[in-house]
């Protein structure tokens, strides 16, 4: 029996009906690209194989990867690796026929949550869909709203990302072991009206980086050295970096790139 691996941040989860939920949501179709992050034992990747041709398992535990491997499962491929250094955009492309959606599903371990999330956005022009179990006040960041306490600089480049939906929240009582904390699943779909270019997405990530180094300091402080550029108005020179809206800051980044 496999036991979860502290420095994997692994807590499996096993309450059917929130797995039932969960890949509801996903809605496996046979002719649809899936590969899920960190299957632990299976509990979504056995159903979600009922119902697909063929799914990509990413593991980088290797008695997992074993584990995985001895099933023998028709369709599954194991991919052993780590998630923050997998090129998920060639895995999009990498494939024969491209008819169904393609999407990248899993229960994220927390510790690498958020560094996972980023590297993710790299694939977003691939990928249509993903669908993740994560600390719930993780996705509480990402779908809060300007204004709120929560919004944050995972706020505002999540959001000029993709259209984020928190759909689902899970108790600790669904995994084992429990974790200390709520869990909460997101729906994460790539904006159709994205238009960033690459130097562009750069100059935002270092606009929203600046704009929330000190979250209690008002822009006038944290966007200094940037202020003649953007030519901020006296509002937003009081403003504090949560008061700002994911659009502001895309036009600022446009700005800035020019």
């Amino acid at each position: 029996m496999h036991r979860a691996r502290k420095r994997f941040g692994q807590n499996f989860l096993q309450d059917e009906g929130v797995i039932y939920s969960i890949v509801a949501l996903i809605k496996p179709a046979p002719e649809m690209h899936v590969i899920e992050i960190g299957p632990g034992l299976g509990a979504l990747t056995r159903p979600l194989l009922r119902n697909l041709e063929q799914l990509d398992l990413l593991e980088i535990d290797r008695d997992l990867v074993a584990y995985w491997n001895q099933q023998n499962l028709d369709g599954l491929k194991v991919i052993e690796g780590d998630a923050l250094q997998f090129n998920f955009s060639e895995w999009a492309k990498n494939r024969t026929d491209k008819k169904g959606l393609c999407k990248v599903v899993g229960n994220l371990p927390y510790n690498i949550s958020s560094p996972l999330l980023f590297h993710l956005v790299a694939a977003a022009n691939d990928v249509d869909e993903q669908i993740f179990m994560l600390q719930a006040e993780v996705v509480e960041r990402m779908v809060a709203t300007a204004g709120s306490s929560e919004f944050s600089r995972l706020s505002v480049m999540m959001q000029a990302r993709y259209d984020m939906e928190l759909v689902l929240e899970v108790p600790p009582e669904a995994f084992d072991p429990q974790p200390k904390v709520n869990s909460a699943v997101v729906r994460m779909i790539p904006r159709k009206d994205f238009d960033l270019s690459s130097t562009q997405w750069g100059a935002l990530e270092q606009v929203v980086a600046a704009a929330f180094s000190q979250r209690r300091k008002m822009l006038r402080t944290n966007l200094q050295a940037y202020s003649e550029r953007l030519k901020l108005t006296e509002i937003e020179l009081k403003a504090r970096a949560q008061d700002i809206s994911v659009q502001r800051y895309i036009e600022w980044a446009k700005i800035l790139a020019a």
